[in-house]
């Protein structure tokens, strides 16, 4: 999935406003960053630089530093509102910072991270661009986790929008053997790829896009609505979403989550006299 300007510039917005409200709302997206920090306990590495791509309000990258309390860990994230609210919750003395950034062009030197560690970002990106650049900064041997949303995420509302009117209001989510190839491509090695199925159930349509638009999850494609909903076309969805409610009546909405890990390989030994014993030196 390529992403446009257009794209990008919607999706850091709407980033930026849900700041003060995304852990309110985020309720999956810690479920499943709870499953990847578990995950980490059956690899035997002590890294000594990691960092935490689209950070967000910081949940993962706290969760790092409890992983591996002696690891320099940096939080990256595009939304400043987000770096701003993570950077608010990190202790006087701990190795934990935070930096604006975009994922597909990271302030680091090459070679210069043990462990790339990213929690339902990737799905905003263009693939390709984003492992080239985690491809970059990890040294060799670097081990890459990541989650984000495979094909089936939102099919119900997908499947509704398109009753309404003909414009994209989903973005098209990668599936596993695509993330899988981009790995590849990237010069990844071993990469191992798994999916899990998760259902959000909700009294009503309108509760299910206040939940997105509480984690930030906008409408970012091109050819989007613009200005608020209005009433008849919140009818017409809340009448088309009623396929698919349960015999309480409550609507589901599904996620599909894709997750994966890989080894950077192939690579010359960095010299150790280059590798940054400090954020000051590593950044560049």
């Amino acid at each position: 999935m390529k992403t446009d300007s257009c794209i990008e510039g919607n999706r850091q917005l709407g980033f930026e406003r849900a700041a003060s409200t995304y852990d309110e709302y985020a309720v999956l997206q810690r479920q499943i960053a709870e499953e990847m920090l578990e995950r980490l306990q059956t690899i035997t590495i002590k890294p000594a630089h990691v960092i935490d791509v689209g950070c967000g309000t910081g949940f993962c990258t706290r969760g790092l530093h409890k992983t591996w309390p002696a690891a320099q860990i940096v939080g990256f994230d595009l939304a400043a509102g987000m770096v701003q609210r993570a950077g608010g919750r990190k202790g006087w003395f701990s190795r934990q910072s935070y930096c604006q950034a975009d994922a597909a062009s990271l302030p680091l030197k090459d070679a210069s991270t043990d462990v790339v560690f990213s929690n339902l970002m990737m799905q905003w990106c263009d693939p390709a661009a984003v492992f080239a650049e985690f491809r970059r900064v990890l040294n060799n041997d670097g081990l890459l986790m990541f989650s984000s949303f495979g094909p089936d995420t939102l099919k119900e509302l997908r499947q509704t929008w398109a009753t309404v009117d003909d414009r994209p209001h989903v973005i098209d989510f990668a599936d596993m053997h695509d993330h899988g190839d981009a790995l590849l491509q990237a010069g990844f090695r071993e990469p191992v790829m798994d999916v899990d199925r998760f259902t959000l159930t909700y009294s009503d349509v309108l509760s299910l896009l206040r939940d997105l638009h509480g984690i930030g999850s906008r409408n970012v494609m091109p050819g989007r609505r613009s200005g608020l909903m209005g009433r008849d076309i919140l009818q017409s969805l809340t009448e088309a979403y009623q396929q698919f409610a349960d015999n309480e009546g409550r609507l589901p909405a599904s996620y599909e989550v894709v997750y994966g890990h890989a080894w950077s390989g192939g690579r010359s030994t960095v010299n150790e006299m280059e590798i940054p014993i400090d954020f000051a030196r590593w950044v560049e």
